[in-house]
């Protein structure tokens, strides 16, 4: 038997100014795709022979420019067509918060792409992100979907191979079922839904629970994306029947789930402690152990922001009574990253930092030496190994405070991390994130955390959002 395999990864946060080139994206094709894709274990026990199309992972962007979207279809679906004849199915990863300039969703276009050529039998099997959108057609076209359980997504890799044992199971005893799907008048940040808290956990062993039986092959809770405004934003509940017959009986169970989630509206809140950013910084210029990391969550690269948000580090610069140790982790700006690359390690460094587009990444005049010069790697949800851009990390004069200035926009969320920068984050008191809620390592590492309610391209408040194109009423936005 014969199976192909793809993956489009995109977040796209259509509040930011710039566009996802395909140059931006992380191509791979042949070995290299399905090496990425971490399911070649399962489908080799299986005794079944992997196609792969093209992997191609975005990350947290801008809206896709509609050439790069293109071609990635294209890729797909030329793959397609030539192998169609010999396929026995089809495993796809596809996040769900993709958004292609004039047309919406790649994900949704690309799946229904699929399924013109290969009709409506052919079985195909999806992992996806819980943050991202879903409407029926998407759903019903889908012989299984899941989506991971934990966030932060500890448990992607085990999820990605679990639906991949699914559909080896399917194609062994065949079985004409489709994935059922509730939608829910309930729009949710990230930041609000992590699994270690409540309501999440409880939502989670619900679906485990649900799982049990042997009459559910799936049970999945998609949070949804709001970093573009769509149509198909909001929450959404999805099952899959283990068999035909049980079809039925799946739909009450999707019913069951979705009045379970939803009667829990309430209960969605900030996990961790949150604080507006004055408190935040007081908290941890206070605070006697280290590291405390601070997350300014308005600019949150894993949401898609830019990164180069300069408002804490100009905020910190303020505070003249300062006695710990900073380090911003990282300030994205190609310009000054050029200027001070092209300076030895050891040098002194006058610069400007800020790109100047708004008020929260308006530009300040820096003096400081040139400490150490390094990569921006991938972390765990990407290639590790991958080499994403680069960095320069400078000590500002007579401030104790160290800034990364990185070429491109990347989180920095693990130790590894830290280290292909070129800092230790061992040596400082007060270490500034891009992130919302803190990646395990991070939160690990830290001995105080505090998400900082900042402005910026990844607000929190989810009400205060000016969406024109989601479902109304809409909770939180209406009381409902």
């Amino acid at each position: 038997m014969k199976v192909m395999i793809g993956t489009l990864y995109a977040e796209c946060n259509d509040q930011i100014p710039t566009r996802a080139r395909l140059e931006n994206f992380d191509l791979a094709r042949g070995e290299a795709c399905i090496d990425k894709m971490k399911i070649r274990s399962v489908f080799e026990q299986a005794q079944i022979t992997l196609i792969p199309a093209l992997y191609a992972d975005g990350g947290s962007t801008g809206v896709i420019e509609r050439p790069a979207y293109d071609y990635i279809e294209s890729q797909m679906l030329q793959t397609l067509k030539t192998h169609l004849h010999e396929l026995d199915g089809i495993y796809l990863f596809l996040h769900g918060a993709s958004e292609v300039e004039g047309m919406g969703s790649g994900e949704h276009r690309l799946l229904k792409k699929i399924r013109e050529l290969t009709g409506p039998y052919l079985p195909i099997a999806v992992t996806a992100d819980p943050h991202g959108n879903l409407c029926r057609d998407y759903v019903e076209q889908c012989t299984i979907l899941r989506s991971y359980r934990e966030s932060p997504h500890t448990d992607a890799d085990a999820t990605k191979r679990r639906v991949a044992q699914m559909l080896c199971d399917l194609l062994k005893k065949r079985q004409n079922i489709h994935a059922l799907y509730r939608k829910l008048p309930l729009i949710l940040g990230g930041e609000q839904s992590v699994s270690t808290d409540e309501p999440v956990r409880s939502i989670n062993q619900y679906m485990d629970e649900l799982e049990k039986d042997p009459r559910i092959l799936s049970c999945s809770w998609h949070v949804g994306y709001i970093r573009h405004d769509t149509d198909v934003a909001g929450c959404g509940i999805v099952v899959v029947p283990a068999t035909e017959s049980d079809s039925a009986y799946a739909e009450t169970i999707a019913d069951q789930l979705a009045e379970y989630v939803w009667q829990k509206r309430h209960e969605f809140h900030y996990t961790g402690l949150t604080a507006d950013l004055e408190e935040a910084l007081d908290m941890a210029v206070n605070f006697e152990g280290k590291p405390v990391f601070v997350s300014d969550s308005g600019d949150n690269v894993t949401s898609g922001a830019t990164g180069w948000n300069t408002l804490v580090l100009r905020r910190v610069l303020a505070r003249k009574t300062r006695t710990k140790s900073f380090l911003f982790a990282a300030i994205c700006d190609p310009g000054a990253f050029g200027k001070l690359n092209a300076l030895a390690v050891g040098s002194a460094a006058q610069f400007t930092l800020g790109v100047n587009h708004d008020a929260c990444s308006e530009s300040v005049a820096l003096r400081g030496t040139i400490k150490a010069k390094g990569k921006l790697m991938g972390y765990a949800l990407h290639d590790v190994n991958a080499v994403f851009g680069e960095c320069v990390v400078v000590s500002l004069q007579d401030e104790n405070i160290d800034i990364i200035v990185s070429s491109t926009r990347q989180v920095l969320c693990e130790q590894h991390q830290f280290e292909n920068a070129g800092v230790n984050w061992d040596d400082y008191d007060v270490i500034v994130v891009k992130q919302g809620y803190l990646f395990p390592e991070c939160k690990a590492k830290g001995r105080l955390c505090v998400m900082a309610l900042t402005p910026g391209a990844t607000p929190q408040n989810t009400a205060m959002m000016p969406f024109k194109r989601i479902q109304r009423p809409m909770f939180p936005i209406d009381e409902i």
